[in-house]
């Protein structure tokens, strides 16, 4: 008898699992749920819905979106005042944001899912793809005449160097750094130009330090989509729509909005209080661009952006279909870079495959899990994953300075952790 019941077991237990496992998938495929649900207090978690309205009355910025996702549920999700300060439009739960840097993880996404087809290796030179790179030079400092002083690149950076802004890199954030002026005034990262070009020209610019020296935030985002259409075969916008967007269901996603849809763009803000306004420097958002940034092109809404999460969060799948394998979601998000170039970091944090990574919460001095990863946007729009607490929040502003989004990233983080119960 116990032998007939072992064996009955052995064929039932499977078969019950077989039935479970679809619900349990469609369970965390983003439902909207009461936060106690989840094992979080709806009392508490009204302290971020008012911080974030306190943060728009007081005219710090003109509006914001807000979404709290927690074991695969909806738990909060939040629009707060305009859209533009000069109309009377409300800002909607669906309006579209310019994403800018939060652009990043999902190219990083794409590299990775042409890493699992083989296309590349994490410790590869990356002039083996790209020979433009063979012989770069290293900034040094000015000659007496004013001209770069520059010696040649000790080596090829690797993939991992790419991946990681480890690899020496300049970028467009500071005028006052040489190097990143040389990419400026240059006009390297021009969205009208195909990424053949951006490569071009960054092959004549030297480096801002040797591969592998030190952490440095850059242009390498941008290479990674130049490196998307080479692997590929096909566009880097094209790639991330049929491989990405389509299949997470980021209808309101790409490198451009339609005409029909710019009616809930949010724009722009600089100043606060009296003096909040629109900035009115920004490229044409319907413009489609010939070469998509890697780096800081798309546009995007909360929702489409907490798919983008969850899919992660669920070990690269989301409602059937995978993107990834759950171990390379795993490798994303673990620090990956070497030890030299990490002393240069801030405490506490370390980078993986375009994610930055918290090692550390108490030396980072933050109130996420060990773990958790993420990244923002230089228009303030910003989101985070922790995989031991199971949630990821976005959030989508836009305000061109830091000083004021900043620190709405992290009362939002001590908000809602204060709100988990268990």
């Amino acid at each position: 008898m116990n032998r007939f019941r072992i064996a009955v077991l052995t064929l039932l237990i499977p078969a019950a699992f077989a039935q479970t496992k679809p619900a349990a998938t469609h369970a965390r495929a983003l439902a909207t749920a009461a936060p106690e649900s989840v094992g979080i207090s709806s009392e508490r978690l009204a302290r971020l819905d008012a911080g974030m309205k306190k943060e728009v009355d007081d005219q710090k910025v003109a509006g914001l979106v807000t979404l709290l996702e927690r074991h695969g549920k909806i738990i909060d999700y939040k629009a707060y005042g305009k859209l533009d300060v000069r109309k009377p439009d409300a800002m909607q739960k669906d309006s579209i944001f310019r994403i800018y840097s939060m652009t990043k993880p999902v190219t990083g996404v794409a590299m990775m899912m042409l890493y699992e087809e083989g296309k590349w290796q994490i410790n590869d030179p990356v002039a083996r793809y790209i020979p433009e790179f063979a012989h770069l030079k290293v900034y040094t400092g000015k000659n007496e005449d004013g001209s770069p002083k520059l010696e040649d690149a000790h080596r090829s950076m690797t993939m991992r160097e790419l991946m990681t802004h480890t690899a020496g890199l300049g970028y467009v954030l500071s005028a006052n750094n040489p190097v990143d002026k040389m990419i400026i005034d240059q006009n390297v990262l021009n969205a009208g130009a195909p990424l053949q070009t951006m490569i071009n020209g960054l092959a004549k610019i030297p480096l801002l330090a040797q591969p592998g020296t030190r952490w440095s935030y850059s242009i390498a985002v941008d290479v990674q989509g130049y490196l998307i259409e080479k692997f590929s075969g096909e566009s880097f916008a094209d790639f991330a729509r049929k491989r990405i967007f389509e299949p997470l269901g980021m209808r309101d996603t790409g490198f451009y909005v339609p005409q029909d849809k710019l009616a809930r763009l949010a724009q722009v803000h600089t100043g606060a209080g009296a003096n909040l306004a629109v900035d009115t420097n920004r490229p044409d958002p319907a413009v489609v661009p010939q070469g998509a940034s890697g780096g800081g092109g798309l546009f995007s809404t909360a929702i489409d952006y907490a798919r983008f999460c969850q899919m992660l969060l669920n070990g690269g799948e989301l409602n059937g279909h995978r993107l990834l394998a759950p171990r390379t979601v795993e490798m994303m998000r673990t620090n990956i870079v070497n030890p030299e170039p990490l002393k240069t970091m801030p405490p506490g944090t370390g980078w993986g495959m375009d994610f930055q990574i918290v090692t550390d919460a108490a030396a980072a001095g933050e109130a996420v899990s060990t773990g958790t990863y993420s990244w923002f946007g230089i228009a303030g729009t910003w989101f985070w994953i922790d995989p031991v607490k199971d949630l990821a929040f976005v959030g989508m502003v836009q305000h061109q300075n830091l000083g004021a989004t900043r620190p709405i990233h992290a009362l939002s983080r001590s908000l809602v952790y204060q709100a988990i119960m268990e």
